[in-house]
């Protein structure tokens, strides 16, 4: 399948997966993907139905599992919201994130006053990265700690590597020398896609995120960028920060997922 013919939210992402190694696997009305560099990335390893019928859960369930056994999570990305009486049985869950675009230049923000802002660099940098994800799972107790831990090393070696390669830059907001906020940005031909906006809860509404999407635009921009995307869970309030840059909304992406047991 010509990744080009799917919407901006879902080519970018299998763009970047295709990046950092992922292997795509066409079966007609829907992709299998597997990301063999990163086992524990779910949403690397999962069926992104494309034409098939959103609504017929036991026909993806089966096809989840038999295209990868190994796998103690679920994650189907749907074409259009079925009724979640289709997947609730089995104890998943069917979400949305807004995929939001624009091929206007996004507004910087200016930096607020006592930090600093650079492109993250070296193995200080990253891993800080790394141990502030574990902070914050340590708050959620979304994820298991041991494989959570494996994950965001496996994402960061991935990362680090597209940067090398020219494909991506990761900028940070500095205090002092503690890392509170970054994001990436990944170029895919003539569009960009942010990656991971993130800041630390003590550092939040200071405008450290809006400065970094604005410099993370004219970096891509420099490299022949002419459309930025990101996607964002539809129930997260960072979609007003997107919004008030310039991205507006372009479509709905359909999730249905269950996160791995606790005890294996």
């Amino acid at each position: 399948m010509e990744l080009e013919r799917l919407s901006p939210g879902a080519r970018t992402g299998l763009g970047i997966l295709q990046l950092q190694g992922a292997q795509l696997d066409d079966r007609g009305d829907h992709l299998v993907v597997r990301s063999p560099r990163n086992p524990e990335f779910h949403w690397g390893n999962y069926v992104h139905v494309t034409t098939g019928d959103p609504g017929d859960a036991d026909r993806w369930l089966d096809v989840f599992h038999t295209e990868l056994p190994q796998a103690r999570h679920v994650a189907i990305s749907l074409p259009a919201l079925p009724s979640v009486d289709h997947y609730a049985p089995q104890g998943i869950s069917v979400t949305t994130d807004d995929a939001l675009s624009s091929t206007r230049l996004p507004e910087q923000r200016p930096l607020a006053d006592g930090y600093t802002a650079r492109a993250l660099s070296g193995d200080a940098d990253w891993e800080q990265v790394i141990r502030n994800g574990l902070a914050e799972n340590a708050v959620t107790g979304e994820y298991d700690p041991v494989t959570h831990e494996r994950y965001l090393r496996d994402l960061v070696r991935d990362r680090r590597a597209l940067v090398g390669a020219g494909h991506a830059c990761f900028f940070g907001a500095f205090y002092g020398d503690a890392l509170v906020s970054d994001l990436g940005i990944v170029i895919l031909g003539d569009t960009a896609r942010y990656q991971s906006v993130g800041t630390d809860a003590g550092h939040r509404r200071r405008g450290l995120a809006g400065h970094l999407l604005g410099r993370a635009a004219r970096w891509a921009a420099d490299r022949g960028a002419r459309e930025w995307v990101v996607v964002t869970e539809s129930t997260n309030d960072a979609g007003r920060l997107y919004r008030s840059v310039g991205l507006t909304e372009h479509t709905l992406e359909v999730c249905a997922y269950r996160a791995p047991s606790r005890e294996g």
